[in-house]
């Protein structure tokens, strides 16, 4: 007993080494935690609970390259898996697939999050001879090529969240984009399907890691991650900050917590912050911060598609998703990118009982032959469908202006199913602006007057009073439900939203699923 006892704790602390001291160093040298380390940044101090620790003990492969196991983050329960590049470089065996795949089935079976700290080239190249791939694995349909089954199962049923803290590739970036959201780091975090080499020798084209698939590569051009953070602690803090606004499954509202923040409070400078031209930019960031709790917003995507803004805030201690358009880039025109951003997180919100704040003003899709030739009719389309598919609260404030498919890629046409829909009394909308109505329907009197810039600045002034004025509106479409003064905003969708917190969600016909236009 006592020899078996020994052993236990030797291999115990062999496996708590990984692939050993030397390797660490290395490790630390190249400004990098180990898997180890990233998990207790991760979870609550004490929380983590292993499982599988001596799997490739006999085989000199401790842990086989891969942490696994349940923790708990600001109290509630999470599983979590992370990859061991310190033992043979994190790549993945059929037994290292397996405790990546149970992974993510306890956290389906437990309806708690799954995050995976993400550090491999992926899949492993060994010698048959070597019982590797040819061993018997228990449950030998779950390994490093199936876990994408598991993430689509959890899709919808429970958050799921990746982090990439090496140099992935293959399957160790498929199954990320499967999850709802990828973070990165600056400077280790790479993510391609086939690295530089294979590119250099199958196109010869010399390109870096950095460039070929860096977390600015993803976070600016591709959009396949969602933040990029300039350390590993900034970005587990960022993991357990987005934690705090997200339920544990699709079954539970998000948690409510008690600020300081007056859900009364009026803001008599908020209108302040809206240029009277319909032309002038302003940051929408700044109207966002005055409207949430204590001013706290978590972006997402805040470096792709800058056009829309979309992340999450809280609204009187509940946990609410923000799209707003941003007409400090592209004027706030809905384009492909901002299109996909903005159903994607749309769709993540309905899945997860996370209420819709729209603060909208926006000019409409950006015309032109570019974003019609990249499939503007087909990614526009997306958002309708998301919109139209999504049965949690909503709640739009047209703040200036809202044209022509603005009405519709916001949400707010009659018949998108938005439950309240309120105006600023300086807000301007319809089927286009009226600079452009003017020119459109009073070319001919405008070409016959003595002073033609004069007449045209008060037929756009006319225009505006008689047929783009929200409280004119407002008497004659039972679907604006108010004009509001800006400086109740905050408090005005707090009350609907509260209202709206017992909305029924069991509304749609029976079906396999939908076919959304992708």
């Amino acid at each position: 007993m006592i020899d078996r006892l020994k052993n236990l704790k030797e291999a115990k602390q062999t496996v708590l080494l990984g692939g050993g001291k030397d390797k660490i160093d290395k490790h630390h040298k190249a400004g990098k935690l180990t898997a180890r380390e990233r998990v207790d940044l991760l979870v609550d101090p004490g929380s983590f609970l292993e499982w599988n620790p001596l799997l490739g003990q006999t085989r000199s492969l401790p842990a086989e390259g891969v942490i696994a196991g349940a923790g708990m983050i600001h109290g509630r329960p999470v599983c979590v898996f992370s990859q061991d590049a310190t033992v043979a470089g994190g790549s993945m065996s059929h037994w290292h697939g397996f405790k990546v795949h149970r992974t993510v089935e306890r956290a389906i079976e437990m309806r708690v999050p799954v995050i995976g700290l993400w550090d491999s080239p992926g899949a492993r190249i060994e010698r048959p001879d070597d019982g590797g791939n040819a061993g018997v694995v228990p449950n030998s349909d779950k390994h490093e090529a199936s876990v994408f089954y598991p993430n689509t199962e959890a899709s919808g049923l429970i958050p799921q969240i990746s982090v990439i803290l090496g140099s992935c590739a293959g399957t160790a970036v498929y199954s990320p984009a499967l999850t709802d959201f990828v973070f990165m780091v600056d400077g280790i975090s790479h993510m391609f399907i086939t690295g530089p080499r294979i590119v250099e020798s199958v196109l010869r084209e010399r390109i870096s890691k950095e460039e070929l698939g860096g977390a600015k590569v993803h976070t600016k051009t591709t959009g396949v991650a969602d933040l990029r953070f300039k350390s590993e602690n900034d970005c587990f803090d960022g993991i357990r900050r987005l934690m705090s606004y997200l339920p544990q499954n699709n079954q539970e509202k998000t948690p409510i917590v008690q600020t300081a923040d007056d859900r009364d409070r009026i803001d008599e400078d908020i209108a302040t912050l809206i240029p009277d031209s319909p032309n002038k930019v302003y940051d929408m960031h700044r109207v966002i911060s005055r409207v949430v709790d204590n001013g706290e917003f978590f972006e997402i995507k805040p470096e792709f598609a800058g056009e829309i803004v979309v992340g999450f805030s809280r609204l009187g201690g509940e946990a609410v998703g923000i799209i707003a358009n941003q007409p400090m880039v592209r004027a706030g025109s809905l384009t492909v990118d901002s299109a996909d951003k903005e159903a994607r997180f749309i769709r993540f919100c309905d899945s997860f009982n996370i209420p819709l704040v729209m603060l909208i003003d926006t000019p409409a899709y950006m015309p032109g032959s570019a974003q019609e030739h990249k499939g503007i009719i087909r990614h526009g389309a997306k958002v309708l469908y998301a919109l139209c598919e999504s049965t949690v609260p909503r709640v739009a404030v047209v703040l200036r202006k809202c044209y022509g498919g603005g009405n519709l890629g916001m949400g707010i046409t009659p018949g998108m199913k938005v439950d309240f829909t309120f105006y600023w009394p300086f807000a301007e909308a319809g089927v286009v602006g009226a600079e452009q109505a003017v020119e459109l329907f009073y070319a001919d009197e405008l070409a016959k007057a003595e002073d033609i810039e004069a007449s045209r600045a008060e037929m756009i002034y006319q225009y505006r009073e008689r047929y783009a004025n929200p409280m004119i509106n407002a008497s004659q479409n039972l679907y604006a439900d108010d004009v509001i003064d800006p400086a109740e905003t905050r408090k005005i969708l707090i009350r609907a939203l509260a209202f709206l917190r017992t909305k029924s969600r069991d509304t749609r016909i029976p079906k396999r699923h939908g076919n959304i236009p992708l």
